[in-house]
């Protein structure tokens, strides 16, 4: 599980993230990247109904974003804000398509 320190959580996180940052795109995952004053970085998992009707898969998803990030947390740059927000395409892939796009991702925004 991702560290509390490390979790974006309120409503009004998510929206300064979405309005006001950076973001990039790989085949099934945007990533939307914005400076914020800690000391650490902290992440948060977007997955709409338009991915998935069923809660099941979209929580599924979440939770293999998760994973992915939870390794890299030590070597991403701290101070800033990160949004994944995942595609319809999402919803066919497995951890370690997930994994590699997180990682490529990551690098094309120069944090990793």
């Amino acid at each position: 599980m991702l560290p509390k320190k490390n979790r974006l959580k309120k409503k009004g996180d998510f929206e300064k993230v979405l309005r006001g940052g950076d973001w990039f795109r790989e085949t099934f995952l945007v990533l939307k990247k914005r400076e914020n004053k800690l000391k650490n970085s902290r992440f948060g998992f977007i997955v709409s109904q338009k991915v998935s009707k069923k809660a099941v898969a979209r929580n599924k998803i979440k939770r293999r974003l998760r994973e992915s990030v939870m390794p890299l947390i030590k070597k991403i740059k701290s101070g800033q804000d990160f949004t994944f927000i995942a595609l319809p395409k999402t919803e066919t892939k497995n951890f370690l398509e997930i994994d590699e796009v997180v990682k490529k991702i990551l690098k094309k925004a120069k944090v990793l």
